[in-house]
């Protein structure tokens, strides 16, 4: 039995907590706010900000974990570094969290040091470098802060007009405390898929899901599918990317690796999460034989992973809140109708039990699932179908002011 410290506590967090639970692990949930999803299936929970370094490093000095899970981006990371150095385990590594919560550092080291193709970019503090880099690239451009998460502060910019507002947001909607935003080229892109790579200790080999096709907006997971359709060259492309990737930052776990798809076939890096990946979340409707949490528990603890095997095609599909709902009275008014969404066969629902919601907030998520071979366009349409019977709130809704 190992003492697990999970940082951060959402709906990927709970999954995983639920993998190391039955594997008879103890686990601490902490989060910025009390009754986070992954704490009411933990042993403990902490509540406190962990962009706090003092109060991150007295938490692990309180329960001497042996192994420290990041799920989110905003926590004091070179503290991580410290940790490792006393014996702890962090996972994937100190190194690749480092790098992989600013979007500066894993591009950097992706397009410059690694070489893969990437998006041409620009980084800019101030608005008079955001609009000299704008001029550079050219419309239309697409905005992220260097730190965020769920797509806050990313916008598609498409003439001069729109800069400021772009910029702004950008800003804003940055988490921790780096105030900074990458600018980069709009690709023309034919799709955009994730190809979930688990890395393992004691020398076993690198292992690759099936690639999985998702939707975004705003810069926020909306759909996802599996399995994707690719060729075999353009998915040895991503394969050898993602592995060239995650050998340089070093450790075990599952990574989520983002790419484009252009119309022209070319497969272009995007971006990189050192855990489970919410488009990840099609594996809870028994896709492959281990689901991306499962996996990721495996890895993290050194246990075999024999094989990863496509068992369905799958697809998923966000719930989203019609409203804000702060208070035990407000979360009662939201009115969940599984009753109707699971009259439909091969279909499984995970509501992720936040405590508070807000308009557009993700909520849970619907899972549909067929033979491999099936018709994955139709089980897309099915999983989008029924998430918007749930809750009444179509997954593209644009409910965000």
């Amino acid at each position: 039995m190992k003492k697990i410290l999970l940082l951060g506590s959402g709906e990927l967090g709970k999954e995983f907590v639920i993998a190391a639970m039955r594997a008879g692990q103890y686990v601490i949930a902490c989060d910025r706010y009390d009754n986070a999803p992954a704490m009411q299936v933990a042993d403990e929970r902490e509540v406190f900000n962990m962009l706090d370094g003092d109060a991150l490093e007295a938490v692990v000095k309180k329960h001497q974990p042996d192994i420290i899970v990041p799920e989110i981006e905003a926590i004091r990371t070179e503290r991580l570094f410290q940790f490792e150095e006393q014996g702890i385990q962090v996972v994937p590594s100190a190194r690749a969290v480092n790098f992989t919560m600013n979007r500066r550092a894993i591009r950097d080291l992706a397009s410059k040091e690694l070489g893969l193709r990437t998006a041409k970019y620009f980084y800019a503090k101030t608005f008079d470098e955001f609009k000299a880099a704008a001029d550079e690239i050219g419309f239309p451009c697409v905005v992220k802060p260097l730190m965020s998460s769920s797509g806050h502060g990313q916008s598609y910019v498409h003439n001069d007009d729109e800069l400021e507002q772009a910029f702004r947001e950008a800003m804003e909607g940055s988490r921790g405390d780096v105030k900074e935003v990458i600018i980069e080229e709009f690709i023309d892109f034919d799709s955009e898929f994730t190809l979930l790579t688990v890395t393992q200790k004691n020398g076993w080999p690198t292992l690759f899901c099936p690639p999985i096709g998702h939707v975004q907006k705003s810069g926020d997971y909306r759909e996802s599918w599996q399995p994707y359709k690719i060729s075999d060259e353009a998915l040895k492309q991503a394969q050898m990317m993602a592995d060239k990737v995650t050998k340089a930052l070093t450790g075990a776990g599952i990574w989520g690796v983002e790419f484009f798809l252009t119309k022209q076939g070319e497969v272009i890096f995007s971006e990189l999460s050192p855990r489970p990946h919410d488009t990840g979340m099609v594996t809870l409707g028994h896709t492959t034989n281990l689901s991306e949490f499962e996996l990721h528990f495996r890895a993290v603890m050194g246990l075999p992973i024999a094989g990863i095997h496509l068992e369905h095609a799958g697809a998923s599909a966000v719930i989203l809140s019609p409203k804000e709902a702060s208070t035990p009275v407000d979360r009662s008014l939201l009115d969940y109708n599984l009753e109707d969404a699971l009259k439909e066969d091969r279909t499984r629902i995970r509501i992720f039990g936040k405590p508070e919601a807000h308009k557009g907030r993700r909520m849970g998520v619907v899972l549909c699932y067929g033979e491999v071979g099936d018709d994955i366009d139709a089980l897309r349409e099915k999983a989008k179908r029924l998430a918007k019977t749930v809750l009444g709130t179509d997954p593209y809704a644009k409910l965000r002011d």
